[in-house]
């Protein structure tokens, strides 16, 4: 089956990442062996994307309600507004069935940028697709803001792990961007009590930064 086809124009000009798509392999997993994991596209979400929004926030809703803690719930319209502006990265299986998203927002004046929302439909996690999408936000983060410092909050070790690789380094909360409309975003997480009585200061997730001016980033 054809996989859908799409370009983004990034500042007047066609802007799609070149993906090394993960090679075919043999993998054991919970003693089964897998054979022939996917391929995927993984791109800048534009408007032809929306379409998809629905299944995005459904399958963050259940993985939410599944682990109990750590992901904050975003409305259709704010990742319809991250992928008109080209603000999101998607993924599609060879078959063109949606895999997977993630989303960046711009804070104190692109003094901040955020890395947030990464979900994996649940019939392609554990294939490396996470990865693939965490290094390509991170690519959009620098190409649209490379000024500014990048931070995730999360309470996965993966991600944790991934940001690592990417040059960020844990930090304290109070190195993050003030702005009171990214920590109302966290109100829809099962942790926000622990957020509001600890006065911003600390909470179940781990922060973590990646400060252009301090870091190198481990991209290959």
């Amino acid at each position: 089956m054809k996989t859908q086809q799409h370009t983004t124009n990034f500042l007047r000009k066609d802007f799609l990442f070149s993906v090394p798509l993960p090679k075919k392999t043999t993998s054991i997993q919970n003693n089964q062996i897998l054979d022939d994991l996917p391929d995927f596209k993984v791109q800048v979400a534009n408007s032809d994307h929306i379409f998809w929004i629905t299944e995005i926030c459904d399958v963050t809703l259940s993985s939410a309600l599944a682990r109990g803690t750590g992901i904050s719930g975003r409305s259709a319209e704010s990742l319809e507004e991250k992928m008109k502006n080209g603000e999101a990265i998607i993924a599609f299986a060879s078959d063109g069935k949606w895999a997977g998203f993630s989303f960046i927002s711009s804070w104190a004046n692109g003094r901040y940028v955020s890395n947030s929302g990464l979900i994996v439909a649940p019939e392609f996690r554990h294939t490396g697709l996470a990865k693939l999408i965490k290094r390509k936000i991170f690519e959009l983060s620098r190409q649209k803001y490379p000024e500014a410092s990048i931070f995730s909050l999360t309470t996965g070790l993966a991600v944790m792990k991934m940001n690592h690789e990417l040059g960020f380094e844990p930090v304290t909360y109070s190195e993050l961007t003030k702005d009171d409309v990214f920590w109302d975003s966290c109100k829809s997480c099962a942790n926000c009590p622990i957020l509001i009585n600890k006065e911003r200061k600390n909470c179940l997730c781990t922060a973590m930064l990646y400060n252009p001016k301090h870091s190198t980033s481990k991209i290959q």
